[in-house]
């Protein structure tokens, strides 16, 4: 079974320059291409959106993305959030504060943007990590 997210352009999901890591822009796109987070709610085929889990589902998969290169997200020194819909904020935040401590964590930076590469997206997340080699 595949566990891999494959890019959807010419570039690496991961990049290492000496210590420092930059992980692409993650959203909740799954190795089989469907999203986390969208549920059928009726026979019509409407659509919700789970801020909350496409964000677990993004920073999950950038954890292990920084795997590959033999970090973790306790590496992550700044991170830089891309909401579709600022009313979003509080179940993003919610399952953001999962895996980042307020006092320990990264910097962090959460624009709003007018939509991402697929409209089931509602969250897209960069990083940077910085390892020392040990």
């Amino acid at each position: 079974m595949n566990t891999t997210v494959t890019p959807r352009g010419a570039y690496p999901h991961v990049k290492q320059v000496g210590n420092f890591i930059f992980v692409s822009g993650t959203s909740a796109r799954k190795p089989d291409n469907t999203i986390a987070g969208v549920d059928i709610i009726d026979q019509m085929g409407t659509k919700k959106r789970n801020a909350y889990t496409q964000t677990q589902e993004v920073l999950k998969t950038i954890e292990r993305n920084l795997n590959k290169v033999g970090a973790s997200l306790k590496d992550v020194v700044d991170v830089t959030s891309f909401l579709v819909n600022m009313n979003d904020f509080a179940d993003y935040n919610k399952a953001y504060a999962e895996f980042f401590n307020k006092d320990t964590g990264p910097a962090r930076t959460t624009v709003a943007v007018h939509q991402l590469p697929h409209p089931d997206l509602v969250i897209e997340i960069k990083v940077t990590a910085y390892k020392i080699n040990s």
